[in-house]
């Protein structure tokens, strides 16, 4: 019977400092450390990828072979984090991502990383990913009291979001020098985010471990559906940004609308990061407290119109303005959304509800790049783009009438 996470607090106020909570401060540094390095493995595979074909189709595959481990293992890791110490996991998943940048860059040097070496890599990331993540968001109540959930989830999407400008900007720069040196520097960010995995200590608690049956695996599944606004929570990520997603697209963006190269692409891939840092900022200090439903539901719209403002812009400047948008806009739902999951989901179930929340969020970013980059090659990017967006404000309308509870909202509180 293995232990679990499940930290004792004594009593702290909701402005209590995130930060004098040591736990926390090790789930921060982690996530920090693992998300420069996959960003800029994002940026260097969209790059070479790119850089080999030529093809919006090859790009649109690199997201759909990300997304297929997602889709097939997140239920099995989500009951894996419910039964498993999720630090544990999370050491294990970093110590595969680090691996495979390691070999990235040793076949890069040779000259041997190929279109298809390209999308196994991605298949492998994909799947870590799937494992990972479920322990790691379930891991974010263990690290602070209640009170503070909410400042901590805009305080952790700080640190993601700041390793989301980092990383893309780094890794631009660092292709100059090669794309084996962004592979390299990557695996040493992996290994230094294990490393500081080790330091994660949460107080373990025994918990029956189950056997992997359908009835267990599906266990995340059943929650959700019979909580309406967790349903609406989850689901509402998976089609807005599967419609409003221009990431797949950016690095045609880059190269044929807006005349540049891999250095402005990693500053477009870097600037819904800025937006999003700038608001996480502004959250920690002051998380949503009233009518957060109608805040969620007017964050996505706003999403979803800066979304046609990039798609038909030719100007970098209002390109750049226009996913900084988006990434503040992205940055008020995920706090909203996060928020509302964890508080309405109990310990014992969070690994496979965060697995299922992974589901949705990997659908909404991988498939959403398939179906960026599927539709450009039928329409163009900007017919793409432009469409995109204007059906992700059509997904909050029709959310804010399937979903009245989420709607009527008015708090974060249980």
């Amino acid at each position: 019977m293995p232990s679990e996470t499940s930290t004792a607090f004594a009593p702290a106020s909701a402005d209590a400092p995130l930060l004098s909570f040591s736990p926390f401060r090790a789930l921060l540094a982690v996530r920090v450390a693992w998300t420069v390095g996959i960003q800029m493995l994002f940026v260097a595979i969209g790059w070479q990828m790119y850089a080999l074909t030529h093809d919006a189709w090859a790009l649109a595959l690199v997201g759909l072979y990300q997304f297929f481990p997602v889709l097939l293992l997140t239920l099995p890791a989500g009951h894996a984090a419910d039964s498993w110490p999720r630090s544990r996991i999370v050491l294990v998943c970093l110590a595969v991502h680090g691996l495979v940048a390691a070999a990235m860059a040793f076949a890069t040097h040779r000259n041997g990383l190929t279109r298809d070496a390209l999308l196994a890599a991605s298949l492998l990331l994909g799947a870590a990913r799937a494992f990972q993540m479920p322990a790691l968001q379930a891991l974010v109540p263990a690290t602070v009291p209640p009170p503070l959930l909410s400042r901590a989830m805009a305080a952790v999407s700080t640190g993601s979001q700041t390793s989301v400008i980092l990383g893309p900007a780094l890794g631009g720069l660092l292709v100059s020098f090669g794309i084996g040196a962004v592979y390299a520097v990557a695996a040493l960010l992996f290994l230094a985010a294990a490393l500081l995995a080790l330091t994660l200590k949460v107080r373990e608690a025994q918990r029956e471990r189950r056997g992997a049956s359908l009835d267990a695996l599906m266990g995340g599944l059943r929650f959700v559906w019979r909580k309406p606004v967790v349903l609406a929570a989850i689901s509402l990520d998976l089609f807005a940004v599967l419609f409003g997603g221009a990431t797949a697209l950016l690095p045609i963006y880059a190269d044929t609308i807006l005349h540049g190269g891999p250095a402005m692409l990693g500053w477009l891939r870097a600037a819904p990061a800025m937006g999003a840092f700038a608001m996480s900022l502004w959250l920690v200090r002051h998380p949503p407290r009233r009518r957060v439903g109608v805040t969620l539901l007017a964050s996505i719209g706003v999403f979803g119109l800066a979304t046609v403002v990039f798609g038909i812009s030719t100007r970098l400047w209002l390109s750049m303005l226009a996913l900084i948008v988006t990434g503040a806009a992205d940055m008020v739902s995920v706090v909203i959304r996060q928020t509302l999951v964890q508080l309405e989901t109990p310990d014992e179930m969070r690994g496979r509800v965060s697995a299922v929340n992974a589901i949705f969020v990997g659908a909404s970013n991988q498939l959403g790049e398939f179906e960026s980059g599927s539709l450009a090659s039928a329409v163009g990017p900007v017919g793409s783009v432009v469409l995109g967006g204007a059906l992700t404000c059509f997904v909050a309308l029709a959310w804010a009438w399937r979903f009245p509870q989420l709607l009527a909202r008015q708090t974060l509180d249980v």
